[in-house]
Parts: structure tokens; C-alpha cells; sequence
């Protein structure tokens, strides 16, 4: 039913309320600041973050004075970019922000400091916080180790299930990710993971190791983020426990840190199909821009040339029979956009880790069936609309006109194919060589098509038109 037919005390009812209008009416009343404060913590944190990026650096600034630290620092881990906000706090305060931000926030934000600042900012927090940041500035950016928190509970193996929910309580108090709890022995060494629905439901008498799962996943810290990410992601748990060299446990990687990760992977394979070594963003500087695209651009030039030169093979041809020249471009876009396709669809099975050669060949098999299916079908509209545009606009006669459009047809055809094909090798043979399979981006895969398009499209033109029929 329309929503307008309904009565308008139920059209009230589902209506959702404006939060945002809500907390900016607060934060700009005359209300005392204790009172502001005890309002807005009826709201969610992410609203208030909302509402935050429409008030104005002088009205944030006087809300920073009214919230806690605590709840400032609940607020900052749901801003995209906490750079924008986090120099309007006084030195002090932003050390103290950072101690309570979740690690990794705090390291992402440090790494874009100067070494100065940066070490200032450091030694004002507080030891605690020191000393995770130390443990994550160990490891490469491109290392899991760099991407864990510290927010977890461990269990002390030998525990009764009374004495696993004590501790449990205790260490709540600073730690908020209970969903998963990691029993640990002695020396750090993880020996299994409980959720935390089992202990509650466990009985007071029960042995601990009977809800304690041994086949737990991990990764270790050292591993490389893009190696591992696709298996962490496999189990859809709400933490992963990260390991050093020793077996030890050190960290977590959380779902949250997990989704930014993989949305990260996906910007940057983005990035990667159009040519470029990195996302992009609006902030970034112009000569930065250019150095990314540049190098990309510098090498499809080179193949661009070689293309030309190839065209310029067929001049003879083209002098023959000018009208053929018209289809070219025809052929080059189809070609490019079949290979395109096929490369986005090659690149997202390739991010399965587990692939397998025999899964891999199917692909490349499933790739040519598509490409001769819409070749096949393409071919024979272009031969239609062609023959027919040449007969009708052009004025040629009907046997020269669809033979030129059975040429054209065939060549889109065989180009359809092969970039099809082209699409799919390409970047299984770079997985191959342990080269990104990304980096075989959409510019470079549409080159070299162009290159086998011309070939097919001019070779088909001088054997069939010129050799065959005399024309």
C-alpha cells in the first residue's frame, strides 16, 4: 500500500527521527555545559559524529570542553578522517585522546606527523598506550602486526569456569572486546579460544577445556596483510588473534579493522584497473597526482606508438578501400571493453587465495565461452547495421557494402575472443609470477587488445576484401 494512504498517525510513527538536528539544537542552546553533557550521552556516539562535521571549528571547540574524554574518544573512532578534527585539541588533550583511541586509529593518525611532533605527541601519553603504539610501529605498514589492537581478554589455562568468568569481569574494565576470549599459558602461547556464550551458559563445575575451541584460526604478526587478508576474512569471526614469531599472543585484528582492510584491498585494486599505483583522494597534492599516473601513462604512450605503427602497416589497405577505416574504431572499443570485463571478473576470483589450477583453467574456459557467445551475436548485429548503414547512407552497392560488414563482423568476432582470453591470462600468468594480479589494469589490457584487434581487423580486410574477392 502507499505510504500516503496511510493514516497519517502511522505515517508519524514511521518516520525516523532527526538526530543530527537534535544534537546540533543542544550543542548550540544556551544550556550549561553540565547539562548539554548529561543530554548528549542519550544519543549514539556515530550521531554525534554526524552532527559534529555541521557545526563550526569555533562550535566544536566549545564541545570539546563539554564532553569527557572518554566519550570524546568513542565520538573520534567513528569520524572517516580524524585528522580533520583532532588539531582543534590542545596538545594535551589530543595525547590524551590518542591513549584512548583504539591502537591502530591512534598509529594511523601518528604515522602522518613529522618525527618531531610525533614524538612529542608520544611522550605525553600515557605508558600503556606507549607501549602498544611501540609494539605496532614494529611492524611495516603492510604487515598484519600494524593493524592489531591490544582490546582483548585472555584466560589463564587451568582455570575453573568460576574462576575464567572472574577474571573475565576483572579484565572488562579495561577491555571491551568480549565477544571471544583466547586462553593462554604461562608465557603468552594461545592454546585455544572460548566464545563467550559458552562460558556463560557452562555450569560452574565444568572443565574449561571442554568449551575451549583448539582449531581456532590466526594469523602471525609478520605476515603480510595481503596474503592473509582473504583467510581471516573466510571465517566472519568478530576477532583474529595475531601471533608472534614464538606463538605468543600479542594482538587481535577486529571485525571493524577487518572491513577497513578489505575495503582498502578493493580501493586499491580499483585504483590499480585504472592505471593508477594508488587510490586518490581530493586532498592530495597535484604533484603527487601526477607522479601517480604518469609512469602509467609514460608506458601506454610506448604502446600506443607501437599500435600507430601497426595501423601504419595497413595503409595500402586503407588507400583500397577507404570505407573500411570507419569500422575501425568499432573494433578497438569492443575489443577493449570485452578485455576490461574479463580482467575485473579474473582479479576478484584471483583474490581467493585458495583458488586452485584446475578452478583457474575454468575460468579461462568459462571466459572464452562468454566472449565467443557475445562475439557470435555482436558479430551478427554488426553485420546487419553495418550492410545496412553502407547500403542505405552511404550508397554502396549491397555486395561490396556487406562484404565490408561481414569482415567487419567476423573481426569483432575474433577481437571479442581473443581479449576475452587476454583478460583472463594476463593477470593468472602475473598471480603466476607473484606479481599483482591488479597491475594488469584496464589501460594496459585495452593496449594491448587495440594492438590484436588492428592485426585481426586489417589482416581480415587485406586477405578476404583485397585477396579473396579483388576488391
Amino acid at each position: 500500500m502507499d505510504q500516503k494512504n496511510f493514516p497519517e498517525e502511522l505515517n508519524l510513527e514511521l518516520q525516523h527521527p532527526d538526530y543530527k538536528a537534535e544534537i546540533l539544537e543542544i550543542v548550540r542552546s544556551r544550556l550549561t555545559p553540565k547539562r548539554k553533557a548529561e543530554k548528549l550521552t542519550d544519543y549514539h556516539e556515530n550521531d554525534i559524529a554526524a552532527a559534529m562535521e555541521e557545526l563550526s571549528r569555533e562550535e566544536r571547540v566549545r564541545l570539546y570542553s563539554v564532553l569527557d574524554m572518554d566519550t570524546l574518544a568513542l565520538i573520534f573512532e567513528y569520524f572517516d578522517e580524524i585528522t580533520d578534527y583532532i588539531g582543534e585539541l590542545s596538545i594535551r588533550k589530543r595525547a590524551d585522546l590518542l591513549s584512548l583511541l583504539e591502537t591502530v586509529t591512534a598509529a594511523e593518525y601518528l604515522r602522518e606527523l613529522d618525527g618531531d611532533e610525533q614524538k612529542k605527541l608520544v611522550s605525553l601519553m600515557e605508558a600503556e598506550s606507549r607501549e602498544e603504539l611501540d609494539l605496532v610501529f614494529s611492524f611495516d605498514e603492510d604487515e598484519v602486526g600494524s593493524r592489531i589492537t591490544t582490546n582483548f581478554i585472555t584466560i589463564p589455562e587451568g582455570c575453573t569456569v568460576r574462576q575464567a568468568m572472574r577474571e573475565l569481569v576483572k579484565q572488562a574494565e579495561e577491555h571491551d572486546n568480549l565477544s571471544t576470549l583466547y586462553v593462554v599459558d604461562e608465557d603468552e602461547t594461545l592454546l585455544g579460544a572460548i566464545e563467550l556464550t559458552d562460558l556463560i551458559r557452562a555450569r560452574e563445575g565444568d572443565d574449561l577445556e571442554t568449551i575451549t575451541m583448539t582449531s581456532y584460526p590466526y594469523v602471525y604478526a609478520s605476515e603480510k596483510l595481503d596474503d592473509c587478508i582473504e583467510r581471516m576474512k573466510d571465517y566472519s569471526e568478530d576477532s583474529i588473534p595475531v601471533l608472534d614469531e614464538d606463538n605468543r599472543l600479542i594482538g587481535v585484528v577486529t571485525a571493524q579493522d577487518l572491513t577497513e582492510l578489505v575495503d582498502e584491498a578493493l580501493v586499491e585494486d580499483y585504483a590499480k584497473l585504472a592505471g593508477l599505483t594508488a587510490e586518490e583522494d581530493l586532498d592530495e597534492p597535484l604533484t603527487k597526482s601526477i607522479g601517480k599516473r604518469l609512469p602509467w601513462l609514460a608506458i601506454l604512450l610506448v604502446l600506443g606508438l607501437v599500435v600507430s605503427s601497426v595501423v601504419g602497416l595497413f595503409e595500402g589497405i586503407a588507400a583500397e578501400i577507404p570505407v573500411v577505416v570507419c569500422f575501425q574504431s568499432l573494433i578497438l572499443a569492443m575489443a577493449g571493453n570485452v578485455g576490461t570485463q574479463s580482467l575485473a571478473i579474473a582479479i576478484r576470483v584471483l583474490m581467493d587465495e585458495q583458488i586452485t589450477g584446475k578452478q583457474k583453467l575454468f575460468l579461462i574456459g568459462k571466459e572464452a565461452r562468454v566472449g565467443l557467445c557475445n562475439g557470435f551475436i555482436i558479430s551478427v548485429l554488426s553485420f546487419l547495421l553495418v550492410g545496412g548503414y553502407l547500403t542505405l547512407a552511404k550508397g554502396i552497392a549491397v555486395p561490396m557494402a556487406f562484404s565490408v560488414a561481414l569482415c567487419t563482423g567476423v573481426a569483432l568476432l575474433a577481437a571479442m575472443l581473443i581479449s576475452s582470453l587476454m583478460g583472463t591470462i594476463i593477470p593468472i600468468l602475473f598471480k603466476k609470477l607473484n606479481i599483482d594480479p591488479a597491475v594488469a589494469s584496464g589501460p594496459l589490457i585495452t593496449t594491448i587488445n587495440d594492438l590484436v584487434a588492428v592485426v585481426i581487423y586489417y589482416g581480415l580486410v587485406w586477405l578476404f576484401l583485397i585477396q579473396w574477392l579483388g576488391l
